[in-house]
């Protein structure tokens, strides 16, 4: 509205102007110019007036185009409060339903504890009436014998005690040995249902490796490079790698030999990019063996953060997962230890289960009970205890060190866990295809141990029967008897334990036969 009178006043000011200057202009030029100066001035009025229009006309758009504006905004503001406010009475219905619900129940639950309160109140009230009857029936009862017997009440009672004690013996004794007979029928059944369905649940690949490891070349020219002159190429690798390279007969291939898989892994992947690389020389194979073991540190970190994440554990410490990491790398019997972890880990978290323990804390002893094993070669002492010193070292939940400490009953186990990591170990270490040996190795291992079995006094014959864990000694019937043969068994299974190595355990059965034969004639 300023606007619009500003523009009139603009008007207004310009037709005073105009009639000023036709007065000025009169009085100048005269009468005979009046006509003309009038007719400029009505010209300029009406350029005046068409433009004081024009602003109007803008003004008045523009001031509709700003209460438009304003209009927009108050109807989406109102629109926005109005889904608040929907939203809102939505919630707090669905909260009044609920409330509503609740108190429905609440109020069953009253009805039911009333009526359980009138039922306890009406059997309290039957049992006193029973009690009374059983009183006054023993009292009569005793009074009775008493006249029978011609016996004093003290008597009478003592008597009638000695038999009752004398058959509830009897009866007690019947009872254990019916409960103990059916607890070692039902614990033997549901330990062998256990085991079979964590067995049948858990299924684990195994990579089998030997200690050396296999290099093809793209031609047979490249293993003079590899070995260089006067064979300087060759001994700066295997001082850099710690790796023995054997260049021998094989076509476009060379031996990379060593004990530890984590050298002869980085001597591999160093090998391979010199031969990608093609330059090879003492300097350059310095500077690629330093490059493998950095990412051979990646690669291990990363191997033990695949085995949590599949496991589903978290919070171990990094040394510790590093750690982990490095088992990828290490064998027992051709099995890969890691992924012998990993399997312990699923069984035992299975059995836990079943058993109603706690499965994420079984998970996590399985997982950690070989990690000594990644640093025995470092440290004195067996697996078992070093990582059990290892894992006290980063605060480790004692049910877990306890685990890795004892799980081959080299210390007292605390709980059941250990004994969950402990049948666990024997599954995975001892079911078939887990491990392997070389033939000659294998065909030792058995023919010792019957040997072993065969060396003691009284045996007749002794087998070594499934791949060698089982050996079934025949003894003499003359000279063992059964208590015998319970003791030699034990002295067997010691002797084993002492003088083999052997994967998983080793069942000995001894057996004892008696034959009588007659002919009828």
């Amino acid at each position: 509205m300023n606007d619009i009178l500003a523009y009139i006043l603009v008007g207004i000011v310009a037709a005073a102007a105009g009639f000023t200057l036709a007065w000025i202009l009169a009085r100048r030029i005269g009468t005979s110019s009046l006509q003309k100066a009038q007719e400029e001035v009505k010209k300029i009025l009406a350029e005046a007036e068409k433009t004081a229009e024009i602003k109007k006309k803008e003004a008045v758009l523009e001031a509709r185009e700003e209460f438009l504006k304003v209009k927009t905004e108050f109807d989406q503001e109102a629109a926005r409060q109005r889904r608040e406010l929907d939203d809102s009475e939505k919630d707090l219905a669905e909260r009044k339903s609920t409330i509503q619900k609740r108190l429905e129940i609440l109020d069953t639950r009253d009805r039911e504890l009333g009526a359980r309160e009138k039922n306890l109140q009406a059997r309290e009230k039957g049992i006193e009436l029973r009690e009374h009857e059983l009183e006054e029936t023993i009292k009569t009862q005793n009074e009775q014998l008493q006249k029978i017997a011609q016996m004093t009440p003290e008597e009478a009672k003592r008597q009638l005690m000695d038999n009752m004690v004398s058959e509830a013996k009897i009866d007690a004794a019947a009872m254990i040995k019916e409960i103990k007979d059916k607890a070692e029928r039902e614990a033997d059944k549901e330990a062998r249902e256990i085991t079979l369905s964590a067995i049948y649940r858990s299924a684990a690949d195994y990579t089998l490796e030997s200690t050396v490891s296999l290099v093809n070349l793209p031609n047979d020219e490249m293993k003079g490079r590899i070995i260089g002159r006067e064979g300087r190429n060759i001994r700066s690798f295997e001082t850099a790698t710690g790796v023995d390279v054997i260049v021998d007969d094989t076509p476009e291939a060379v031996i990379l030999s060593g004990y530890d898989p984590v050298r002869r892994e980085i001597a591999r992947l160093s090998l391979e990019k010199l031969i990608s690389d093609g330059r090879i020389h003492p300097t350059r194979i310095e500077e690629v063996v330093e490059k493998s073991q950095r990412e051979m540190e990646v690669m291990v970190r990363e191997a033990g953060e695949q085995a949590c994440f599949d496991l589903g554990i978290h919070g171990l410490h990094a040394d510790v997962v590093k750690m982990m990491g490095k088992l990828h790398y290490r064998t027992s019997y051709g099995q890969n230890v890691l992924g012998h972890c990993k399997e312990v880990a699923m069984l035992c978290g299975l059995m836990a289960a079943e058993l109603e323990l706690d499965a994420p804390l079984a998970k996590r002893c399985g997982l950690l009970h070989d990690i000594g094993k990644a640093i025995d070669r470092e440290t004195e002492g067996t697996h078992t205890q070093i990582g059990a010193d290892f894992m006290r070292r980063y605060h480790e939940d004692e049910v877990v060190i306890n685990a890795v400490e004892a799980h081959h009953g080299d210390v007292p186990m605390l709980g059941p866990y250990p004994v969950l990591v402990q049948a666990a170990d024997a599954i995975s270490g001892a079911r078939p295809g887990a491990r392997r040996e070389p033939l000659e190795a294998y065909i030792k291992r058995l023919t010792q141990l019957e040997e072993l079995a065969d060396s003691f006094k009284g045996v007749s014959k002794a087998y070594a029967i499934q791949a060698g864990r089982e050996v079934r000694v025949i003894v003499e019937n003359e000279m063992v008897d059964d208590l015998g043969a319970s003791i030699l068994a034990g002295d067997i299974a010691a002797k084993v334990e002492a003088e083999m190595q052997y994967p998983g355990q080793i069942k000995v059965t001894v057996i004892r036969e008696a034959r009588s034969t007659e002919y009828a004639k």
